[in-house]
């Protein structure tokens, strides 16, 4: 049986143009759990507790649902035909097909968007999220990437 694949329409930078990114239904999944778990842990802690918090309680709601979840992973990069094993951190990474970057800051700064799009270019993923929990509205913390 074959994965149902969709188009999901991507904006690239300070363009016109959409680039049609394609995205399985099992990454699609994925997100949509990551997103509902951001917003229950967002529902039970509220804004103002350090990044490490947020990111254990997501683990932990992502696992409950039957999701492998690796915390910190570190990804080598290869330069110049060499591999370095001191290459990124992925705060989360969910089912080896999706990044989460997590952050508990008054303002995100645009390099940390900067980032998720790097690592997933890195990784050659396709869908990644930014999510900040020091909001008001856990939907005003949430960053979605498609690559």
């Amino acid at each position: 049986m074959f994965a149902k694949i969709e188009q999901i329409p991507l904006f690239v930078r300070k363009t016109n143009l959409r680039v049609m990114v394609t995205i399985s239904e099992r990454e699609e999944t994925i997100g949509r759990a990551i997103v509902h778990a951001a917003f229950q842990v967002h529902k039970k802690l509220g804004p103002g507790l350090v990044e490490r918090i947020y990111e254990v309680c997501l683990t932990h709601l992502l696992r409950s649902q039957g999701l492998s979840v690796a915390r910190q992973v570190d990804v080598p990069i290869t330069f110049d035909e060499m591999v370095f094993d001191e290459g990124l951190r992925l705060d989360l990474l969910v089912e080896g097909l999706v990044i989460v970057e997590i952050k508990a800051v008054e303002l995100v700064n645009p390099v940390w968007q900067a980032q998720v799009l790097s690592h997933l270019k890195l990784t050659k993923l396709h869908l990644g999220y930014l999510i900040n929990f020091n909001v008001v509205l856990a939907k005003d913390g949430i960053r979605r990437f498609v690559m």
